[in-house]
């Protein structure tokens, strides 16, 4: 099977690693961290390592931070619900299940939204993600867990599915959530804190990532890890980390799918998101399906089907549970390219200018910074 996928480094330093790597590190077991007496995971969402050196002047603390080496590779697909699922859980999208951001539930024709669908589509979060969080299994266990983020994330399905157990502090500030995030890490000994900033990404979607709006919260983020670095106790170790990193990709490098196009012959379901779809064939239709969208697409995206994808180890190991979660086919864009079911009424998706969900090394690889004991 000659599929020319990017093939991840050796011994490169996976996503799934960084919560469990951290916790060993509180009871100095760590492979990959020195002994801390608190530990604060800090994910600022969207910043991959390829955007950060790209704009260093910009981010001269994080840049300082670590080198070229210093970096992790994010799951695939390199989008947030899957990422983050896998962060918190330990676990490969293949065996906890959110297999993108938006994946089909076996057996009927819905194709749920995995990051923000969980109250409107009934996906019960303590079974659809099927990987208990590593957060409530420590707490389960009598140590804190405290997750620092903005309240509009508390009580979500999403937030159930992968924190659940930790004790939720809030703020929409981000310095706030600094000041927050040090504060317990000092005044709890054997302390867990997962500190999310998402203002980076919401930049990068809404303009790109190479727009003045991204640089601006890349420096107001930076400013952030400063403090953080400055306000943390000599016992406290700080991971700096990432979900996936960005691309941009302008209008006129849009697909837009419509009526009438071949490439939806025998497709009865689209999910996954613009740079990595998941195509769910009608039935006995998934191999002409894929013969179509390799012939015409092969020069824009890796078009697999389903069991290449598995064969190749995209989604890691994949539990038979899952198995029909993933799309008969799966299309990942090679490059700056996005696409879009145009016969959607909804056309402010297509507005979107920083995109991730692909293999590429922009959207897969994140940094992976130490702060205090960790340093």
């Amino acid at each position: 099977m000659s599929l020319s996928l990017p093939a991840d480094p050796p011994r490169s330093r996976s996503l799934t690693g960084v919560v469990t790597q951290t916790i060993a590190a509180l009871s100095g077991e760590s492979d990959w961290l020195a002994p801390a007496r608190s530990a604060i995971v800090f994910v600022v969402d969207g910043l991959g390592s390829h955007n950060l050196a790209a704009r260093r002047g910009h981010a001269r603390f994080l840049s300082s931070a670590g080198g070229r080496r210093d970096v992790a590779r994010t799951v695939f697909p390199s989008t947030t619900a899957a990422a983050l699922t896998s962060l918190l859980t330990g676990t490969d999208p293949g065996v906890h299940g959110i297999v993108g951001y938006r994946a089909r539930v076996p057996g009927t024709r819905t194709a749920p939204n995995q990051l923000h669908g969980w109250e409107t589509d009934g996906l019960d979060p303590h079974t659809w993600q099927r990987s208990r969080p590593l957060l409530e299994q420590r707490v389960n266990a009598g140590h804190p867990c405290f997750v620092v983020s903005r309240p509009a994330y508390a009580g979500t399905g999403f937030t159930e599915a992968t924190l659940r157990g930790a004790e939720l502090v809030s703020s929409n500030d981000i310095d706030q959530r600094v000041r927050l995030a040090a504060d317990l890490a000092a005044r709890h000994a054997g302390a867990l804190v997962y500190l999310y900033a998402p203002e980076l990404d919401t930049a990068g979607h809404r303009d790109g990532w190479e727009s003045d709006r991204w640089t601006d919260a890349l420096e107001t983020v930076d400013a952030a890890a400063r403090r953080l670095g400055e306000s943390i106790d000599a016992g406290t170790g700080v991971l700096v980390t990432a979900d996936h990193g960005m691309v941009d990709v302008p209008a006129h490098k849009h697909v837009l799918l419509r009526d009438g196009d071949e490439m939806l012959d025998g497709v009865d379901l689209l999910g996954g998101e613009p740079r990595m779809l998941h195509l769910y064939a009608d039935e006995g239709r998934a191999d002409a399906v894929a013969a179509a969208w390799k012939a015409r697409e092969a020069s824009r995206a890796w078009v697999l089907t389903r069991d290449e994808a598995i064969a190749a180890g995209l989604f890691g190991r994949v539990d038979d549970e899952v198995r029909e979660r993933i799309g008969d086919v799966v299309v990942a864009a090679r490059g700056r390219f996005a696409y879009y079911d145009d016969r959607e009424a909804d056309k402010r998706p297509q507005r979107m200018i920083g995109q991730h969900g692909s293999l590429t090394e922009e959207e897969r690889t994140v940094p992976l910074l130490r702060l205090g004991a960790f340093a």
